[in-house]
């Protein structure tokens, strides 16, 4: 994909009738992260317990219905302050929508990375979702998730690709495939067994999914992903996230290559419906995608 295929809105980051909400939002780093942070509440590490009937909002999925969400609690501008148990319930992935979807408001190429985080947990590597916005020189990595009045000790608005707090998930697949890493210590949470090869191996299908602008739920199935990677065609992943690092290393073949596999192999991308398992009840249900 070009560059300025990133300025335009997909389907998931349209703000639909909430437009001007974004457009009040000055697309500076620091001012998108704290708007989306008092928008949106992590529905489990918010440090708040939210109500059992609340908890499906992590599946609103689409900017739009996210804004609903809120606007129907506040029907406020976005900066206004939220109280924070009754912010959207959501995760990783919707503070990056979010914050993508102000940056497109602005025209500001920007795009959501898929991978592990370690700046968590000491020892663990939690999956994680960042944005990935173009400042006019370089792309940059930024959390939005995190308050920068905590104790961090890095620059979460500018994280250093190579500081190994972040690794795209095919930069962590390849390690796994390398030998270099224990795949185990990858995944979730240390208290929950959803980690491990193929949890690598299905977010490796989640990142260029994401890269091609289909922002999907981390808990979406594609049909080339796996429970056990013994059963999976390792060679197709293997493929991808060679294409994938290449790619951010400047390759506009490799690029290419990408959205090329992407568009011509229906095993790595949702088409008009996709298959989803709420992390809240475990319940499979079939999403029409179609806006």
């Amino acid at each position: 994909m070009d560059i300025d295929d990133y300025r335009r809105h997909s389907p998931y980051s349209d703000p639909g009738r909430h437009g001007g909400l974004l457009d009040a939002v000055p697309a500076d780093i620091p001012t998108v992260a704290a708007t989306v942070r008092n928008v949106i509440v992590h529905y489990r590490a918010g440090g708040v317990e939210l109500p059992s009937d609340r908890l499906d909002e992590v599946n609103c999925r689409w900017v739009d219905r996210i804004l609903d969400t809120d606007q129907s609690r506040f029907p406020l501008p976005l900066t206004t302050e939220r109280t924070v148990a009754d912010r959207v319930a959501g995760c990783c992935r919707d503070h990056t929508l979010l914050s993508v979807a102000i940056l497109r408001q602005h025209r500001i190429p920007s795009r959501s990375r898929v991978g592990f985080a370690s700046y968590f947990s000491p020892g663990w590597y939690h999956d994680h979702v960042l944005v990935e916005y173009w400042n006019g020189h370089r792309w940059v990595w930024a959390d939005p998730e995190i308050d920068p009045g905590g104790d961090w000790q890095f620059d979460g608005y500018d994280i250093d690709p190579k500081a190994g707090l972040f690794d795209s998930a095919a930069r962590v697949w390849s390690a796994y495939r390398a030998g270099t890493i224990d795949p185990d210590v990858y995944g979730v949470s240390p208290e929950l067994p959803i980690r491990g090869d193929w949890f690598i191996h299905d977010y490796v299908l989640l990142e260029l999914a994401h890269r091609q602008t289909d922002e999907l739920l981390l808990w979406d199935s594609l049909d080339a992903m796996t429970d056990d990677v013994t059963t999976a065609d390792l060679t197709l992943v293997d493929e991808i996230a060679a294409l994938l690092l290449a790619a951010d290393d400047g390759d506009e073949a490799a690029e290419k290559a990408l959205a090329d596999r992407y568009a011509t192999d229906a095993r790595l991308r949702p088409d008009d419906r996709v298959r989803s398992t709420s992390p809240v009840s475990g319940t499979m249900s079939v999403v029409d995608l179609r806006r």
